[in-house]
C-alpha cells in the first residue's frame, strides 16, 4: 500500500496504523468491553471487602491476589504461549476467568460471599488473566505487520487504561445502585464478546523451525535466555521496582477513599477514574515521547513524577487534588509499563517471546503484589 492509497488518518508509525488490520481492530475493540468488566468488577470486590472487614491488609489483599497468579505462574504461561497455539490458550484462559467471574457472581447473588471467597475467586479469575497475558502479548506480532508493533503495543495499554478512566466511574455507580453482585455480573457477561472476536480470528498459522519442547525444558530454556541476556535482565529488575512503587496507589485507593477523602464508592471510582484518564493520556504520549527523548530519559522523568504524585496523593484531603495527583501517576505509570514491553517484544526472538513477554509481566507483578501488601502493614 503506497501513501497515497493509505486510508486517512493511518501511517506506517502512527498510533492507530494497527487498526486498519481487520483481526487487531475486531479482538482490540472486544478487549476494551473485557478490560472494562475486569475493571468494575475490580471496584465491586474492592468495596466489598471494605464493607465486610476494616482491616487494611484485607482490602490490599483484593489487588495482591489478583495479581498472585501472575507470579507464581507467569514462567508455565509463558512456556504454554510459546508451545501451543496462542488463539487457543488465550480462548482456554478466558474460559477459566469467566468461570471465577460466574461464581463469584453466583455466591455473592446468594449472600454467601466471605472474605476468604472473596480473595480465593478473585485468585482464580487472576489465574486466568495470568495464564492469558503472555499468549496474548505475544499474538499482537501476528496481527500485525512488524512496524506496526510499537502502535499495537501502545493501542492495547490505551485499551486497558480507556476502561480505567470509565470503569471505576461506572463500577462505583453500579456497586452505589445495586451492590457488588451486579459488578460481578457485568464483568462475566463482558468476557463474551472478546471470545467471540477470537473464534473469528483467522489466524495464520507459521509452523516452527524448532523441534516441540516439554513444558519444563521450555521454562529451562526461557529462564536461560532470560539470565544470558543483560538487557532483559535490566528491564525485569526496573519493571519490578516501578511496580512496588505503584502498588500502593493502587491497593490503597479504595482506603484513600475512605478514610482520606471520607467518601463512598462513588468517590473512589471517581478518583480511580482520574487514575485512568491520565494513563490514557500517557499511553497516546508515547509514540510522540520515544520520537523526542531517550528512552532512559523518559524512564527516569517518569520515576521522579510518580514519586512526586505519590506524596502530593499522601498529603491530599481535596478530591479535586488526589485527583489531580492520579492523572499524573496514571499518565508516567503507564508510560514507563509501555516503553518497558515494547523494549522486551523488540529485544526477544520470536521463539521465546512468551517466555521473555512473562518474565516481564511476573516481574511487574510481583512488585505489584509485594507493594499492595507491604505499604498496607
Amino acid at each position: 500500500m503506497t501513501d497515497a492509497t493509505k486510508p486517512q488518518g493511518f501511517s506506517a508509525d502512527g498510533i492507530t496504523a494497527p487498526l486498519r488490520h481487520t483481526s487487531f481492530r475486531r479482538i482490540w475493540l472486544a478487549s476494551l468491553l473485557s478490560n472494562l468488566g475486569i475493571l468494575i468488577q475490580g471496584v465491586g470486590a474492592a468495596w466489598a471487602m471494605t464493607q465486610m472487614t476494616s482491616s487494611a491488609d484485607k482490602v490490599a489483599l483484593v489487588q495482591t491476589a489478583a495479581m498472585l497468579p501472575v507470579m507464581l505462574i507467569s514462567m508455565p504461561a509463558g512456556a504454554i504461549a510459546d508451545m501451543y497455539e496462542r488463539r487457543i490458550v488465550i480462548l482456554v484462559s478466558l474460559t477459566i476467568a469467566l468461570v471465577g467471574a460466574t461464581a463469584l457472581t453466583t455466591l455473592a447473588w446468594l449472600g454467601l460471599i466471605t472474605p476468604n471467597f472473596l480473595l480465593a475467586l478473585c485468585f482464580v479469575v487472576g489465574s486466568g488473566m495470568a495464564l492469558m497475558v503472555p499468549a496474548w502479548q505475544s499474538s499482537v506480532s501476528e496481527q500485525v505487520p512488524p512496524e506496526a508493533l510499537p502502535g499495537a503495543v501502545a493501542l492495547n495499554g490505551i485499551s486497558y487504561n480507556i476502561a480505567r478512566s470509565f470503569g471505576p466511574a461506572i463500577g462505583g455507580i453500579v456497586v452505589a445502585s445495586a451492590g457488588a453482585v451486579a459488578a460481578f455480573a457485568v464483568n462475566a457477561l463482558l468476557y463474551l464478546p472478546l471470545i467471540a472476536a477470537l473464534f473469528m480470528w483467522k489466524r495464520v498459522a507459521e509452523p516452527s523451525r524448532l523441534p516441540p519442547e516439554k513444558l519444563s525444558r521450555a521454562m529451562v530454556s526461557g529462564l536461560r535466555y532470560i539470565n544470558n541476556s543483560p538487557s532483559i535482565k535490566i528491564l525485569l529488575a526496573r519493571t519490578m521496582v516501578t511496580g512496588v512503587g505503584g502498588g500502593a496507589i493502587v491497593a490503597l485507593m479504595p482506603l484513600v477513599a475512605r478514610d482520606l477523602l471520607h467518601g463512598g464508592a462513588q468517590i473512589y471510582g471517581i478518583i480511580y477514574s482520574a487514575f485512568g484518564l491520565g494513563a490514557v493520556i500517557g499511553a497516546l504520549s508515547i509514540t510522540e515521547m520515544r520520537k523526542r527523548v531517550s528512552g532512559e530519559s523518559a524512564i527516569r522523568a517518569c520515576t521522579l513524577s510518580m514519586s512526586g504524585a505519590i506524596f502530593a496523593m499522601a498529603l491530599s484531603r481535596e478530591p479535586v487534588l488526589t485527583a489531580a495527583a492520579l492523572v499524573v501517576a496514571g499518565a508516567v505509570w503507564v508510560m514507563a509499563a509501555a516503553l518497558f514491553n515494547i523494549s522486551v517484544q523488540l529485544l526477544a526472538p520470536r521463539w521465546v517471546a512468551g517466555r521473555a513477554l512473562a518474565a516481564y509481566q511476573a516481574a511487574g507483578s510481583v512488585g505489584i503484589a509485594v507493594g499492595s501488601w507491604g505499604w498496607a502493614i
